[in-house]
């Protein structure tokens, strides 16, 4: 019977089979277990810097062990950070964060924005010119929109340089006088306007005497936005609300429309008026569903009932009939009869 396998083929076989076995043996006995303790921890400390999370400017060379915990760093990583300066270590620019044992590149990438360098230690050019290193935030205090400076912007920490100094040029050119038209300024985040808002003090906006008040069925966005308290966005919002309605049946109505704000609208409503002749109506007995579902008073769940019944029904002659439907109450109904039309199949317009 032939042979498979030399007797020195054997041989090597049954070496290599024992040393195999303990190759695997080592792999297993040397693989690290896994401790859910150690697994808790770490989570439990991510979690708590999640929640601590509060991003603001600080100095390295001075700020505590509870500035850097809010700050969003670890234990370690904090303690890391005031021992290095506890030897003697200063940071004299944003990089030297580096440097320290503990804070890695994504960590310093998510820091820097926020690193300023104190005057004390910062490095300064060798012709020292006013202004070219960032002193430390100083807190804001209420401040007049109009008459504020680039450099007191710098100093609060809003604006950088030359944020500021087009902030000032844009408010100079244009004038700023509520919160829409300073989210209006292309340097100003919206972030930052909100910062800012319980700080700022708006100027009275100076305008000519209105001779006569703004029709607002009729106006164009140009005549809207004449109207001080309306601004860019809200005359689209205003143009919206109107299409949708079909005209306003009186000047209250503008309260309804979104971003017209409390303090805005009594200012608006000494300017405009209102010519309920001019409304849009809608045939409720022979226009669309979209046609009437585009409507601001007929919800959802109205446009169900109302379709379901016209299609039993046939159609009304009254807005009292479609109370007795129990289709509107008598509030909805009144709200929404100057906006009604009630066409007959002789002589309809569907819309």
């Amino acid at each position: 019977m032939a042979k498979f396998f030399s007797e020195r083929e054997i041989r090597a076989i049954a070496v290599f089979l024992p040393l195999a076995g303990l190759l695997v043996l080592g792999v297993v006995l040397v693989r690290p277990k896994a401790d859910p303790a150690a697994a808790l921890r770490a989570e439990a400390e991510m979690e708590e810097r999640a929640d601590t999370l509060v991003m603001r400017p600080f100095d390295p060379n001075t700020v505590d062990y509870d500035g850097l915990r809010r700050l969003g760093l670890s234990k370690h990583e904090a303690v890391s950070l005031l021992k290095y300066r506890a030897a003697g270590k200063i940071f004299r620019i944003p990089e030297d964060l580096t440097l320290c044992y503990g804070i890695d590149d994504s960590l310093f990438r998510r820091l820097e924005p926020y690193v300023r360098i104190g005057r004390k230690y910062a490095i300064a050019p060798q012709e020292f010119r006013r202004g070219r290193v960032v002193a430390e935030p100083m807190p804001p205090s209420r401040f007049r929109l109009d008459t504020v400076s680039a450099r007191y912007l710098r100093a609060i920490g809003a604006l950088s340089k030359r944020q500021a100094e087009a902030f000032i040029r844009w408010r100079d050119l244009s004038g700023i006088y509520d919160m829409e038209e300073l989210r209006a300024c292309y340097v100003v985040s919206d972030s930052v306007a909100a910062a800012l808002e319980p700080y700022i003090i708006f100027p009275e906006r100076q305008t000519a005497p209105i001779d006569e008040p703004v029709e607002i069925n009729t106006a164009d966005s140009a005549a809207l936005r004449s109207v001080v308290g309306i601004g860019e966005r809200t005359v689209v919002s205003i143009l919206n609300y109107r299409g949708r309605l079909g005209g306003f049946v009186c000047v209250e109505q503008l309260a309804e429309v979104p971003g017209v704000t409390e303090r805005n609208y009594e200012k608006i409503l000494k300017q405009i008026c209102c010519d309920s002749c001019e409304i849009r109506k809608i045939d409720v007995n022979f226009a669309t569903p979209k046609a009437l579902g585009r409507h601001p008073y007929i919800p959802p769940q109205t446009l169900r009932k109302l379709l379901k019944k016209r299609q039993l029904k046939g159609g009304w002659s009254t807005a009292e009939e479609l109370i007795e439907d129990k289709i509107l109450t008598r509030e909805e109904a009144a709200r929404l009869a100057p906006y009604l039309r009630f066409g007959t199949r002789s002589g309809s317009d569907d819309e």
